[in-house]
């Protein structure tokens, strides 16, 4: 048997191939968009990929499974709740797929959303206790998936919280403790609370360490999953949806459109958005008024996915070297209208004066001082729910970066805002996004919250 398993930190998402090297027969699970990877192993390896399962219609990034039928005439499976555009094959709950001796079998798993599933794999079709499980987004490493995003229509959170305590307490926690639990995604991901930063585990050691596997009551599995669980990305929705349609292929072989200053000017001007994806402290140096900074080195997808609207026609600031990344980063999501990028911005963007402008941005010692002043600063806090738990500054306002773009009415716009994450992040994509919606005076905390605290640290003896 070969197994492999693809890791996207900035997604925090796993998917993977499984195949039979005898027989040299393959199905991926979960695949993203960008498939050249898997089509390289598989030629390597001198496999024929035959199939693609979804574990569920993933609302966190786009799946790449019209890309691979596209390319190798696979069919595509989903559980038997699936509704699509497109032809799939509907996978029964204990139906077994031979690829030779490796066998792969589903396990309805619903919950997470109604139509989720679980892959058993076993390594001899005669095996009797699986090599794994593929849990997509019904068991992850320390947490369960959130029964609340409501990727499906016409079910209730507390239908499908109750579906996810039978598939967690009498399914999953009924296989053998040396099974190999493989999720879908891991720390980072919105479609949880506690993931843990390992990739795999086994059913044993979840059984003895996942909160929600515990034996308990559905009324107190329902009461510890929903709590606490952050706030959803505004994509989240389009994405679910749109894993449904007969979409359009990403040509993960074209090459970004690189724009002179005109040609970006004049798109600018047609209301393209710009995304400038430098670091933070360049951004505030100079960028073109209304942009957002979306910084590459972070959760960039996700991050431009919130901030930014899923029908915005899209600019973007970047390295030569990195535009590529930065399309494909933004077509995991579905975000395919990037018209171009502009490369070198410390020669471009000086060629369109009128629109540069800095940012501001405050020490912690500064907020401190503002604070004290007749005219106080609106200090928002775009931290997760749990992150301020641990802390906050008196009276500062609390909106997650998830919900400002919905939320942006509740920000003063005749006093000045400083916005702070934990270490700056963050703070400098809000602080762009409220300048970018009228929010003229709104600056980011360097450091963020971290930086606070050391402020108001004792003094050491």
């Amino acid at each position: 048997m070969r197994f492999t398993q693809y890791y996207l930190d900035c997604l925090s998402q796993a998917s993977y191939l499984i195949a039979d090297e005898t027989t040299g027969r393959a199905v991926l699970v979960d695949p993203r968009r960008d498939i050249g990877e898997y089509l390289a192993d598989a030629r390597t390896h001198d496999l024929t990929i035959e199939g693609v399962i979804n574990t569920h219609f993933h609302a966190d990034f786009l799946a790449g499974h019209l890309e691979v039928a596209a390319a190798t005439g696979a069919w595509i499976g989903y559980g038997q709740r699936a509704d699509t555009e497109y032809e799939i094959r509907t996978l029964a709950d204990g139906e077994r797929i031979s690829l030779g001796d490796v066998t792969l079998q589903i396990l309805e798993t619903p919950g997470h959303t109604p139509e989720s599933i679980s892959v058993l794999v076993y390594e001899h079709a005669a095996d009797t206790v699986p090599y794994g499980v593929l849990t997509g987004d019904a068991l992850f490493i320390g947490d369960v998936g959130r029964p609340d995003l409501l990727a499906s229509t016409g079910v209730t959170a507390d239908e499908l919280g109750r579906m996810l305590y039978d598939s967690v307490q009498h399914k999953l926690m009924t296989l053998p403790d040396e099974v190999r639990v493989f999720p879908a995604h891991g720390a980072g991901s919105a479609c949880g609370k506690n993931l843990s930063t390992e990739r795999q585990s086994t059913i044993g050691e979840q059984r003895r360490t996942n909160y929600a596997c515990t034996p308990m009551s559905v009324e107190q599995f329902l009461e510890l999953v929903t709590a606490g669980q952050p706030a959803a990305p505004g994509y989240f929705a389009f994405n679910a949806a749109l894993n449904r349609q007969a979409r359009d292929l990403f040509d993960h072989t074209a090459d970004p459109q690189a724009l002179t200053a005109a040609a970006f000017a004049e798109a600018r001007t047609g209301g393209a958005v710009v995304i400038d994806t430098r670091d933070p402290h360049e951004f505030a140096a100079g960028h073109l008024r209304g942009s957002l900074n979306i910084p590459t080195d972070g959760r960039f997808a996700e991050t431009a996915g919130t901030v930014a609207q899923p029908g915005d026609t899209l600019l973007v600031v970047a390295d030569p070297d990195r535009a590529e990344e930065i399309v494909i980063r933004l077509a995991r999501i579905g975000f395919d209208q990037v018209l171009g990028y502009i490369g070198e911005p410390e020669t471009a963007l000086p060629q369109m004066p009128a629109d540069l402008t800095r940012a501001s941005r405050v020490t912690a010692a500064g907020l401190r001082t503002a604070l004290a002043s007749p005219q106080p600063p609106v200090i928002l806090d775009v931290r997760g729910a749990g992150e301020r738990e641990q802390g906050a500054i008196d009276g500062s306002v609390h909106i997650p970066l998830a919900e400002l773009p919905r939320r942006l009415t509740e920000i003063p716009t005749d006093r000045p805002v400083v916005v702070h994450c934990a270490g700056g992040y963050r703070s400098s994509v809000a602080a762009s996004l409220l300048r970018a919606t009228g929010h003229p005076d709104a600056s980011d905390l360097l450091g963020g919250y971290n930086a606070w605290q050391l402020t108001t640290a004792p003094a050491a003896t």
